[in-house]
């Protein structure tokens, strides 16, 4: 029975944020998990390094403000490729240093085979099974484009899924099969294409109404043996397909509300279970872990996954434990102690580090035995003992000066400013003298300094002589003493 080889016995939760969880990847040898979400961060899990606290190594946003779409290690664990919600896939190393960006195309140019990259938002992206180096995008721009990591200025080739009246359609997904030579994508208008990788031009297969026109596609994925081929569609459907046939679907099963363009489906291990995640509205019930059996497509188990939405889904085949991303920012791993290898039992098993406490740290004291007295140092004591003589010491243990009140005292300024100009200008400002006419200023005093004189007049009142003015006249006699010639003519 294959229900019994499921691995649902125990589970662990690592909390990646409060957003959905849009992209898992493990590496090949199941030592690491790398998460995605729609708050632009991707977290490295290590489950060796992990203790019970469950936390990520690592933390990055190696896309700026965009959306993590999918993300998937290489067949040799060493890079993992980041699809975003941009134009542009990138491809870091397994500490998070990027390795290459691939390059946009040109928006303003019609046909889409002459532009060296995307020119519009990505949707998702894989890793050739086989070939080192080679991966494949899809996006908006309604293409599909294969990559190598060596030449990141263009790419490789370029796949133009088309209707059948030849009009352009937009990927919403896309992947190699297991063997690599052929390539799948599932368009917005409910069709699914599978290209030869080695001729661009004509798809192989082309089935028009594998899923509603106007929904999308989330997941095409092949099975281990290669000949089927499962697809997740936007319209609540799980379709399984034999590409020796591809002229209708083997078996569907309809009810599974998906709500995400990146809802995954994924065959177990052994080839005989499917398994895809199930939407639902925010608190309306919990999304489900479904299982179908490949054989007979009956509809064999579930599992209750979160009062979330349950978006991503990966069964690992060495570890044979199931990670699923979530709605709410969860990435949960179930496993079974018998069943499971490694991955999340090696976390499980660790208690969590104690925090440690912040140790005080005395002054270091070199030691040298051998140093002449002037420049041996003084034996260290115990800091108590320090501390008693630093609080005898008037210097060390003196209370700071308290702020000043008021005006300011002991050659202490106020609180009215920092800074002596401001106590200046504070002042200079409360002076109320008039001084704008300086005459009349100095003659205010004129009167009390003639009735008591104090300063000068008293110095010289025995030898002062008595002054003596001319005589002011007015200018009419002036004019009547004048001669004749002076006088003006009229």
């Amino acid at each position: 029975n294959p229900v019994q080889k499921i691995p649902d016995s125990h589970e662990i939760t690592l909390k990646h944020g409060t957003k959905t969880v849009s992209a898992l990847g493990l590496d090949p040898s199941g030592a690491r998990l790398v998460t995605g979400g729609y708050d632009y961060d991707v977290k490295f899990w290590d489950f060796a390094g992990m203790d019970a606290s469950f936390k990520a190594f690592r933390s990055l946003q190696p896309c700026e403000c965009h959306q993590i779409k999918s993300l998937q290690y290489s067949n040799t664990g060493d890079m993992i490729l980041v699809v975003s919600g941009s134009s542009q896939a990138k491809v870091i190393d397994r500490d998070g240093f990027e390795v290459m960006e691939c390059i946009k195309g040109d928006q303003y140019i019609v046909d889409m085979a002459n532009t060296k990259g995307h020119t519009a938002m990505l949707h998702t992206g894989s890793w050739h099974p086989k070939i080192k180096g080679e991966f494949m995008t899809c996006s908006n721009d309604a293409t599909v484009r294969t990559w190598e990591v060596e030449n990141p200025k263009k790419q490789k080739s370029v796949f133009k899924p088309r209707t059948i009246q030849g009009k352009k359609v937009i990927p919403t997904t896309c992947t190699y099969s297991r063997d690599g030579n052929l390539i799948a994508a599932a368009c917005q208008n409910g069709s699914i294409q599978i290209w030869d990788r080695k001729l661009t031009v004509h798809p192989k297969f082309h089935y028009k109404q594998a899923h509603d026109p106007g929904t999308d596609t989330s997941c095409v994925t092949f099975s281990y043996d290669g000949n089927v081929l499962a697809s997740r569609g936007g319209d609540d459907t799980l379709k399984l397909w034999d590409i020796r046939q591809f002229n209708k679907p083997l078996f569907s099963a309809s009810g599974l509300p998906t709500m995400f363009p990146m809802t995954d489906c994924c065959f177990s291990p052994d080839d005989k279970l499917i398994v895809t995640g199930t939407s639902v509205q925010r608190g309306c019930g919990s999304g489900k872990l479904v299982f179908f059996e490949r054989r007979t497509f009956q509809r064999v188990y579930e599992i209750d996954i979160t009062d979330a939405s349950v978006v991503r889904c990966l069964w690992h085949p060495k570890l044979n434990q199931i990670m699923v991303g979530t709605g709410n920012g969860l990435a949960k791993v179930y496993y079974d102690p018998n069943k499971s290898q490694r991955g999340a039992k090696l976390c499980v098993v660790k208690t969590q580090r104690k925090a440690k406490q912040a140790e005080t740290l005395t002054q270091d004291y070199i030691i040298t035995p051998h140093a002449l007295p002037m420049f041996r140092e003084p034996r260290q004591r115990s800091t108590r003992k320090q501390l008693e003589k630093d609080r005898l010491d008037p210097l060390k243990s003196h209370k700071p000066e308290p702020p000043v009140a008021g005006p300011g005292r002991g050659g202490r300024v106020g609180t009215h400013g920092g800074t002596l100009s401001s106590y200046i200008v504070k002042n200079i400002a409360l002076d109320k003298t008039d001084d704008s006419n300086p005459r009349e200023a100095i003659l205010r005093h004129a009167k009390a300094a003639e009735d008591n004189p104090y300063w000068v007049s008293p110095a010289y009142s025995k030898t002062q002589p008595k002054t003596m003015f001319a005589q002011v006249e007015s200018d009419d006699e002036e004019a009547k003493n004048e001669p004749e010639w002076k006088k003006r003519k009229i």
